[in-house]
C-alpha cells in the first residue's frame, strides 16, 4: 500500500484549496478573466488554488515532480510525479456553474498509484488507490453496469480545433443513435461520475494529462475500462481517451471511428 503521509498530505492540501476557491467562486466577477488561448481562459483562483498545493508538494515531498496546469514542468529523480490541475472547469467557475473540481494524481514509474478529484460545491470527493479500490465521500464506488440501450455518454475535447471537430462528430454519431450525449465541463468530474455509475462512458480527444490523471484511475479502480481511441490502454501523456463502464467500451470506440 502507499505511504499513508502522501494520502494525507495530498487531501489537506486540496481541501484547502478547495476552501479557498469555494470562496472565490462567490465572489467572483465573471469580467475578471485572462485568455490562454481562443477556447480556454485563465483566473487568478487557478494560481492560487495551484500555489497552495504545489507549496504543500514540495514541503513534505522536495524530490517529487510536478506536471500541472498553469507552471512549467518540474522533473524528478525520484520516479514520483505529481499531475495537478488546480480548478478544472474554470469557464463553468467564471460563470457560477458548479460544475467545477481540483484534481491531483500522483504516478510511480509512470504509472498511477493514487487520484484525488474534489468537487467543493458538489460537496464530492473521490479517491481511488491502485489496487485499492475507489471511493466517493469515502464509500466504495463501482461502474454501472448498463448496456448500450440507456447509456449516458459524456465528453471533453483539447482547445485545437481539430480535436473539438472530433469531439462534435462523436456527439453527432451519438445522438442520431439516439443516445444521450452530454458535456460538463470539468473532464474530472466526468470521470469521476463514470466511475460512480452516474454514467457509462467519457470521451476526449486532445485531453491534457492533468486533466484525466486522476479520473483514469478512478475509473479503472472502479472496475471500467480506459484506452485511447485505438482500445489500447491509455498511458500517461496520451492525447485520445475513452473512459467506459465495460460494458459500453466497444460501442464508443465504434462512434470514435474505430471499426
Amino acid at each position: 500500500m502507499m505511504d499513508k503521509q502522501i494520502k494525507q498530505m495530498a487531501l489537506a492540501a486540496v481541501k484547502r484549496s478547495g476552501r479557498m476557491l469555494k470562496k472565490a467562486y462567490t465572489k467572483f466577477n465573471r469580467l475578471d478573466v485572462s485568455l490562454k488561448s481562443n477556447h480556454e481562459i485563465l483566473t487568478k483562483a487557478d494560481l492560487m488554488s495551484q500555489e497552495i498545493i504545489i507549496r504543500e508538494i514540495k514541503k513534505h515531498f522536495p524530490g517529487h515532480g510536478i506536471i500541472a496546469e498553469e507552471q512549467a514542468n518540474r522533473e524528478s529523480g525520484s520516479g514520483y510525479v505529481w499531475y495537478l490541475d488546480p480548478l478544472d472547469g474554470t469557464t463553468n467557475f467564471s460563470m457560477h456553474n458548479p460544475l467545477w473540481s481540483v484534481s491531483l494524481a500522483l504516478a510511480k514509474q509512470d504509472e498511477l498509484i493514487f487520484g484525488l478529484v474534489c468537487a467543493p460545491m458538489l460537496e464530492d470527493i473521490y479517491t481511488a488507490e491502485a489496487g485499492q479500490g475507489a471511493f466517493l465521500n469515502g464509500r466504495k464506488i463501482n461502474v454501472s453496469g448498463i448496456r448500450q440501450s440507456k447509456v449516458l455518454n459524456l465528453f471533453c475535447h483539447g482547445s485545437k480545433d481539430a480535436d473539438i471537430k472530433k469531439a462534435m462528430a462523436y456527439c453527432r454519431r451519438q445522438k442520431l443513435n439516439q443516445l444521450d450525449c452530454r458535456q460538463l465541463g470539468s473532464a474530472a468530474i466526468e470521470l469521476g461520475y463514470v466511475a460512480a455509475g452516474r454514467a457509462e462512458s467519457y470521451v476526449a480527444p486532445g485531453i491534457k494529462v492533468w486533466d484525466v490523471a486522476a479520473g483514469v484511475l478512478l475509473v479503472r479502480e472502479a472496475g471500467g475500462r480506459v484506452t485511447d481511441f485505438k482500445g489500447r490502454d491509455w498511458r500517461l501523456g496520451g492525447p485520445n481517451i475513452a473512459a467506459s463502464n465495460g460494458q459500453a467500451h466497444r460501442q464508443i470506440l465504434r462512434a470514435v471511428g474505430v471499426k
